[in-house]
Order: C-alpha cells, then sequence, then structure tokens
C-alpha cells in the first residue's frame, strides 16, 4: 500500500486526537553572509542507518537542481561514503558537494559541535555561491538525533517501514519534533508486514499539527511531496527576506 495522496495522513485518522506540539523554534544561524547578502535556506536530514536519507536527499537535488542553485554537505563516521554515493551518482557537481569526517557519534557534528559542518557550508557558499539552498545530512543515528538550531534553519527525519510499523510510536525527538517527517520504502510494507495506516495515526499523536509524508523513491515521482514542502520552505525564506 502506497500512500501518494496530498493529504498528511490517511482520511480516516483525520479527526483522530493529538498531542499539541510548539511550533519548530526559527533557527538561531544569522540568515546574511559576511558581504550582507541573504544566506542559503539550510536544511538537515537526519534519521537512523539505512533508511533512505542520501537517496532522500539525491532525489530532491535532481527535482530542483534546473532551478535552484544547489549545494550539499554529507556527514559520515569515518568514510565519505555518502558524499560518494551523490557523486557516483552525478547528482550535482562534485564542487557542490562536500563530505565532513565527524570521528565520532553522528549527532555530534550536527548538534553539539557544529564547527566542521558550519565551515562546510560556508565554504561551500564561498567558492561556488550564492546559493539558494543547502543540505546537510547527518550520518545515521538513533531516534534521538536532532540538528543544532545554529545549524539549520528546518530539519527532515527519515525512517522507513523496514524497521516496523512501532517506530512511530517509539518516538524520540527525530520522530516528534523534526519541521517534517518522511516515512519512506512504503513500496515494502506489504513484505515486512508494516501497517502503513498504524504508522500514521502513531506519528499524529507524536507530532500534533506537524506534517508527516510517505515516499516511495523507486516510484515515478515518489519524491514530490518532499520537494513541494522544500519550496513551501524556499518560499517562506524568500519573503522573509
Amino acid at each position: 500500500m502506497h500512500l501518494d495522496h496530498p493529504e498528511t495522513y490517511p482520511q480516516r485518522y483525520a479527526a483522530a486526537p493529538s498531542r499539541q506540539r510548539r511550533a519548530p523554534t526559527p533557527s538561531s544561524a544569522p540568515t546574511t553572509r559576511p558581504d550582507g547578502t541573504r544566506r542559503a535556506l539550510r536544511i538537515g536530514l537526519g534519521g537512523p542507518v539505512g533508511s533512505g536519507k542520501t537517496a532522500t536527499v539525491a532525489a530532491i537535488c535532481r527535482q530542483l537542481r534546473e532551478e535552484l542553485s544547489i549545494a550539499v554537505v554529507t556527514n559520515d563516521i569515518y568514510t565519505r561514503e555518502d558524499a560518494e554515493f551523490l557523486l557516483r551518482n552525478a547528482v550535482l557537481p562534485a564542487e557542490r558537494i562536500s563530505a565532513v569526517e565527524t570521528g565520532a557519534c553522528p549527532h555530534t557534528a550536527i548538534r553539539d559541535d557544529i564547527s566542521a559542518n558550519l565551515e562546510a557550508v560556508e565554504d561551500l557558499e564561498e567558492s561556488v555561491g550564492p546559493l539558494d539552498l543547502v543540505l546537510v545530512e547527518s550520518g545515521g543515528d538513533n531516534l534521538t538525533a536532532t540538528f543544532s538550531k545554529g545549524l539549520v534553519d528546518a530539519q527532515i527525519f527519515v525512517i522507513d517501514v523496514a524497521g516496523g510499523d512501532k517506530i512511530p510510536r517509539k518516538g524520540g525527538p527525530g520522530v516528534s519534533t523534526a519541521d517534517l517527517l518522511v516515512v519512506n520504502k512504503t513500496d515494502l510494507a506489504p513484505l515486512v508486514g508494516a501497517d502503513l495506516e498504524v504508522m500514521a495515526r502513531d506519528a499524529r499523536a507524536q507530532r500534533g499539527e506537524l506534517p508527516v509524508t510517505f515516499t516511495a523513491l523507486t516510484e515515478p515521482d515518489g519524491i514530490a511531496p518532499v520537494v513541494a514542502w522544500v519550496r513551501e520552505r524556499l518560499a517562506c525564506w524568500t519573503a522573509a527576506a
């Protein structure tokens, strides 16, 4: 079963009671570059290992690279594997992809000591800018991984159905507070016995009014709901300027 409709949740859960959530905290990072020009919108992508973060980044780049100036920063503990995947698939020119080797738990470099990622983002803006959008992909981590508001302006958390339909119910900061929750690989749900309706219900209970979308990147235009959300964030970012 693939939820490819535009609604956030299956209609049967539209009126389900939900836990109230505060609106996302605005980014604390300066909104301008040293020369006074508006910097790029920064969106972080986190989630467990194998959930499809890098594939999601690649799909976003393919959809938007003709209309926007994009760059990507990837995070891995000891390798450049995610950056090399993006390079092999030619989603962007090599000079627009930067890799950070965290040397420790991935959440450290996106939440605690963000200096390496900030430097990578600023170097990209300096070398290939001006940019419209920078995607910062975390290394694979557990459900507690979140981005510092000093690094990104919004964050996407990617989970997948292969982990079981219990994942949204487990909660955690990533599931509960990310600006967008992506439930990926919905095409695998029948094979692993995951109930997408249950995942939608539990995600709503955890997130209140914060949006959730279901994706299957193997399907034509499977990334469309995520790209639509990114475009909305970009429109707000541009309007605020």
